[in-house]
């Protein structure tokens, strides 16, 4: 798919600019509030900067859209729809800090709501590493068709439960956190959920209301291998708008069954 080609090579030039900053104080110096309400450094200034650039190139050569971007806000490029949805640093704290865990985010979308998603992209930063999914086409990782983890049985457990979330709000997964065989907390909503559509991650759970633009591209891709998502009461996300104003709770799986366990345990 044209996109997809696209996307990985905008996340390429993503990552050759910043990979240098990762972790230093040139990174690190802010440049105000973005539109999504966080502080811009120069590690998110340049990243969106090359990644509108690469996106701009690409729809003056016959793929018109917009772009909706955590800086920028939105960004027209000759149409309306489709639209791009862009985090050039997904797990920006990390970044700042020099932790080994961020990844840009693209999606495309045909209409405003999950279900309308049609392709995403998350590259590590660090690694290289690069999910693809394409609605329909499954999902890729390097390329390669990828095929998620089988979950090995464990009555009433959760092997590998992964967690988005503020301290205060940690509480709420108290219960879950106890099923639990190992926690995990990478920092970054985009490579959690591509890790839980890979089936490293058995179980992903976010108490805190996050931004559904954060989770466009892994929402795909745990859906397309067979996976269920929802919020924390168990209601499903795909009439949900992609915006950055749209926020929820969230619960992933590849397994339906301990999606359906963690709900249960949950009380939802």
């Amino acid at each position: 798919m044209a996109w997809v080609e696209a996307f990985a090579a905008v996340a390429g030039r993503v990552r050759e600019a910043v990979v240098p900053l990762l972790g230093t104080e040139a990174g690190r110096a802010e440049h105000g509030v973005g539109a999504g309400g966080d502080r811009t450094v120069e590690l998110d200034r340049l990243a969106e900067e090359v990644a509108l650039a690469g996106l701009a190139e690409f729809a003056a050569a016959g793929h018109p859209c917009s772009v909706l971007s955590e800086e920028a806000g939105v960004v027209r490029l000759g149409a309306d729809w489709p639209l791009v949805m862009l985090d050039p640093v997904d797990g920006s704290l990390n970044a700042k800090q020099g932790l080994p865990l961020a990844a840009v985010m693209l999606a495309l979308a045909d209409g405003p709501r999950v279900a309308n998603l049609r392709a995403g992209l998350v590259l590590n930063l660090l690694s290289g590493e690069r999910w693809t999914v394409v609605r329909g086409s499954g999902l890729r990782r390097n390329g390669a068709p990828l095929v998620p983890l089988p979950t090995r049985p464990r009555p009433g457990r959760i092997g590998v439960l992964g967690i988005e979330s503020s301290p205060r709000d940690l509480c709420r997964l108290r219960s879950l956190i106890e099923r639990a065989g190992k926690v995990r907390l990478l920092g970054s909503m985009a490579l959690s959920l591509a890790h839980t559509a890979a089936g490293g991650i058995e179980v992903f759970a976010a108490p805190i209301r996050a931004r559904i633009f954060d989770m466009t591209a892994g929402l795909l891709m745990v859906r397309e291998v067979g996976g269920v998502v929802s919020d924390l009461e168990g209601r499903p996300l795909e009439d949900a708008e992609v915006g950055l104003e749209s926020r929820t709770t969230l619960l992933a799986s590849v397994d339906a069954g301990l999606h359906r366990l963690a709900l249960d345990v949950l009380g939802a």
